[in-house]
């Protein structure tokens, strides 16, 4: 029984063209066409379950170059006879193997660039040094907050929320909470909700421990104005 043509298994295998009733019939009788049609259809289904990883650069040139490397030295494997009537059922295409070995290594090789590609790509997480929670003044809304965060790398994140309006900006300050006139500017949070800003510096937050959020105007003054929204004190 003469076997349908690899190019033609391919496409009926991506479903890209529809099965020709001969094609049907040869397939329900041929359990060799019928067995390489499944093992194909096997590697498209592991490329389909693949689409969201499409955006990631391709395996290494290596890859390619070992997959050659494995298929060419793969020894042809010289089988027992086997009766006529069956031999037809069984044998094998010779390019089917390649092709399958091909295919399901460069499915292993998009899958370990993946996880090499997330473990890498995972940002660094930074010990936190010193925490504080923001609680409004009373003259502010109760329902306006924060949360401050000191990074070992010299970093302060800081979240606010439900901030009262300005026409100016919000500022972030240090304070002396022994001293109110010491204070250490740190930036302005802008039309933002969260920022990170660098801490000066041999800052000694032992000392500066004392956070302050102040609604600031735009008269070119770069002091306090004196407006305190949020306040919160920093613990280790």
């Amino acid at each position: 029984m003469q076997h349908l043509e690899p190019d033609r298994l391919v496409l009926l295998a991506l479903s890209e063209e529809q099965q020709e009733l001969t094609e049907t019939d040869h397939l329900a009788q041929c359990a060799g066409c019928r067995h390489d049609l499944e093992s194909l259809r096997e590697v498209a289904d592991l490329g389909a379950d693949a689409q969201e990883l499409r955006d990631l650069p391709p395996p290494p040139e290596r890859i390619w170059q070992a997959i050659s490397a494995e298929v060419a030295r793969t020894p042809e494997v010289v089988a027992p006879p086997v009766p006529l009537r069956r031999r037809a059922e069984r044998r094998r295409p010779r390019w089917l193997m390649p092709v399958l070995a091909a295919a399901a290594a460069a499915v292993v090789a998009v899958a370990g660039t993946v996880a090499v590609d997330r473990f890498t790509a995972r940002p660094t997480v930074e010990p936190v040094t010193a925490r504080a929670t923001l609680t409004p003044l009373d003259t502010v809304p109760q329902t306006a907050g924060g949360d401050v965060r000191v990074l070992s790398g010299g970093q302060m994140q800081i979240d606010v929320r439900n901030l009262p309006l300005t026409t100016g900006f919000h500022e972030v300050w240090l304070i002396d909470p022994d001293d109110l006139t010491k204070m250490v500017a740190l930036g302005s949070l802008s039309d933002q909700a969260d920022a990170v800003l660098p801490v000066p510096p041999g800052t000694d937050l032992n000392r500066y421990r004392l956070v302050d959020v102040s609604d600031e105007p735009h008269d070119g003054d770069a002091s306090h104005s004196g407006r305190s929204l949020l306040r919160g004190t920093l613990t280790s």
